[in-house]
């Protein structure tokens, strides 16, 4: 099985919008890249969000015209099969659906060489689950990558039942060769570790407006103010260390009953998917995005983004 020292060309199957950002990505860092897909359209698509996306780390100086060009140049799009024969290193972003990438998976683990290493990018789907289509599961683990990918470090290295260490290992270097910020996952949990967490905030988010404690604006506005804030910083065990481990004890004695607890969809998220609400792809969520405001809504965030990682890389940099 390859090590990450082993690696030389990469095969990222899937041309959406995080598999066009693996592109670049990948090919940034010196390796030589082929992005496939059944789909002449969805390559030529990437080849325009590859295109935004360059654009505007030129724009904040992360990246020069010249290195620009040399990214572009170690990219090549296909949509033969050809290609998994030469892989080293094979990382899929399709469709969320096991049906589907069961059917990806049998084919191309036939497909690729012994010693490659195999990944899915995934949400949360089981990683033990998929690895059942794949030829010598092994070699194969998850890589959950936080969208967008080219501003946001954390990917989670999840080990399926049968992952071998070698591969997770493989993996993790891999991340870490890519500047991100890799974290290993075990034991294959549902949402791995950040949905987890995510959707933990998201019922108390949901909870707190149903209830009429606070406006879905100052909810947004105290987990971007105080608890983004914080978590950039420190996370929930170090905050607990800072704040007092008898603190935490002590409010959590009244704080943890009062806390939703309830299973399922909440409702004011059941009634926004209902009433056709999907949020900035279609202009209408708990915001409104209409009249192209959800270009100035992604253009914010995006600025936001890079402000906090090169926040933190300064941060970094004097430790």
């Amino acid at each position: 099985m390859y090590r990450q020292k082993d690696i030389h060309k990469v095969l990222l199957a899937g041309a959406g919008v995080m598999g066009s950002s693996f592109a670049q990505i990948f090919a940034k860092h010196g390796y030589e890249v082929t992005l496939y897909d059944i789909s002449e359209a969805s390559l030529e698509k990437a080849k325009g969000v590859i295109a935004v996306n360059q654009q505007a780390e030129m724009e904040n100086g992360s990246l020069t015209a010249g290195e620009s060009a040399a990214l572009t140049g170690r990219i090549t799009m296909t949509t033969s099969k050809d290609c998994f024969a030469q892989a080293d290193f094979v990382l899929e972003s399709t469709v969320e659906n096991m049906e589907l990438r069961h059917a990806f998976w049998r084919e191309a683990s036939a497909l690729t060489k012994p010693e490659a290493v195999l990944c899915t990018n995934t949400s949360g789907m089981s990683i033990t689950e998929i690895a059942k289509a794949v030829r010598d599961p092994a070699r194969f683990a998850g890589m959950h990558w936080v969208n967008p990918p080219h501003l946001i470090p954390l990917v989670e290295v999840i080990a399926g039942e049968e992952t071998a260490g070698e591969a997770m290992q493989t993996v993790y270097d891999v991340a870490v060769s890519l500047e991100q910020k890799p974290v290993r996952v075990y034991k294959d949990p549902t949402g791995f570790i950040l949905n987890r967490l995510q959707y933990a905030i998201v019922r108390e988010a949901c909870h707190c407006v149903e209830q009429g404690y606070a406006s879905l604006e100052d909810v947004d506005n105290v987990v971007k103010y105080g608890l983004g804030m914080r978590y950039a910083v420190v996370g929930p065990f170090e905050t607990m260390d800072f704040g007092g481990i008898d603190i935490f004890n002590h409010v959590g004695s009244y704080m943890f009953d009062s806390l939703c607890n309830d299973g399922g969809i909440p409702a004011i998220l059941r009634q926004a998917y209902a009433e056709g609400k999907y949020g900035v792809k279609n202009g209408k969520g708990f915001y409104d995005y209409a009249g192209g405001r959800e270009k100035q809504a992604f253009l914010r965030r995006d600025r936001g983004f890079i402000a906090v990682s090169r926040g933190l890389k300064a941060l970094e940099a004097k430790d």
